[in-house]
């Protein structure tokens, strides 16, 4: 399933060459790109259609993907009318629905609102003629970051069955963080402990380049020394990073053993948008990832190193050449 609001004509030819199983169209302009597409290779595609429902996920504004001030899918109310145009196209088979309404949701309520309108436009388009036979209803559901209780895997299928599952539809989700969001930790040194007039400072060789989470949302990842802390006592710290950015900061005023130069802390629940949300920024190479099962570890991508970052950029010639005759010049 190929989802997104700005696919360009050439990942849209990738996706017809690949026989993706569907994509779901985000607009009425990628509608008509994507017909004109489709016929060029005299292909019949099957094609969702992402409605915005216009439903509140209750959650980090950031994050909302389903509100009617959102740019993800189309008006609701505009379904109808795209349907109808997409069935004069002979080369689009126009016959799921898709909706996504945000991220790390808590709470199945905006979920079952938003299902449950999508049923009833199911139900609309098909007295309309419309043969309805997928939908796609994204992921979002939320995992443990500081003790909150998402819902479970089953408590979620069954809101499924109760809003959708009369309707005979294919049904396509998208669990992606509530599978691998517990699964991964961000593990980190402690460069130095550095004293302020009122703060103390835990300054770690890791950066918001390697997880942006709390830079990007003031996201709170529970943080965890490794070592023995029985007994000792806790105090507020700011944990942050090398980069010369204030946002550079993992926490705030938390609570943690006494820590020393070369300790290790672990940041929790670093598995959804850690790596992929890494950068290179700074000149900080990406860090190295490692597998663990039980007593078994591997490492699954390697630490990059500067010569390969470095190695990335290219002088043009014309450059080099200006810099060769001005050399010249001066010696």
């Amino acid at each position: 399933v190929f989802s997104g609001v700005g696919k360009s004509e050439s990942e849209m030819n990738f996706a017809l060459e690949a026989g993706i199983a569907a994509i779901n169209v985000e607009s009425e302009p990628e509608l008509m790109a994507l017909g004109r597409l489709a016929a060029a290779r005299s292909r019949r595609l099957s094609v969702s259609l992402r409605i915005n429902p216009d439903i509140d996920a209750v959650t980090h504004a950031k994050i909302t993907t389903g509100r009617s001030e959102n740019k993800f899918g189309v008006p609701y109310d505009s379904a109808a009318r795209l349907f109808a145009r997409a069935a004069e196209m002979p080369a689009l088979s126009l016959d799921g629905l898709a909706v996504h309404i945000g991220s790390q949701l808590l709470s199945l309520d905006p979920f079952r609102r938003a299902f449950e309108r999508v049923a009833d436009l199911v139900r609309q388009l098909r007295a309309a003629g419309h043969a309805i036979r997928r939908l796609d209803l994204g992921g979002g559901v939320g995992i443990r970051y500081a003790g909150e209780h998402p819902p479970s895997a089953a408590d979620y299928a069954r809101m499924l069955r109760d809003s959708v599952g009369g309707l005979g539809c294919t049904l396509i989700i998208e669990p992606g963080r509530s599978i691998v969001g517990e699964a991964g930790a961000l593990l980190t040194r402690v460069l130095y402990v550095k004293e302020n007039p009122g703060r103390r400072f835990v300054i770690v060789d890791a950066a918001m380049n390697d997880l942006l989470r709390p830079a990007l949302y003031d996201a709170y990842h529970e943080i965890v020394a490794i070592k023995d802390a029985a007994g000792t006592d806790l105090s507020p710290v700011d944990v942050v990073g090398p980069v010369c950015e204030s946002s550079d900061t993992f926490a705030r005023d938390r609570l943690l053993p006494r820590l020393e130069n070369g300790d290790l802390i672990a940041l929790l629940s670093a598995g959804a948008y850690g790596s992929a949300m890494a950068s290179t920024y700074n000149s900080r190479p990406l860090i190295p990832e490692v597998l663990v099962d039980g007593s078994r570890f591997a490492v699954v991508r390697p630490r990059q190193s500067f010569e390969a970052l470095l190695g990335q950029d290219r002088i043009p010639d014309w450059l080099s050449q200006a810099g060769e005759n001005k050399a010249k010049r001066v010696f």
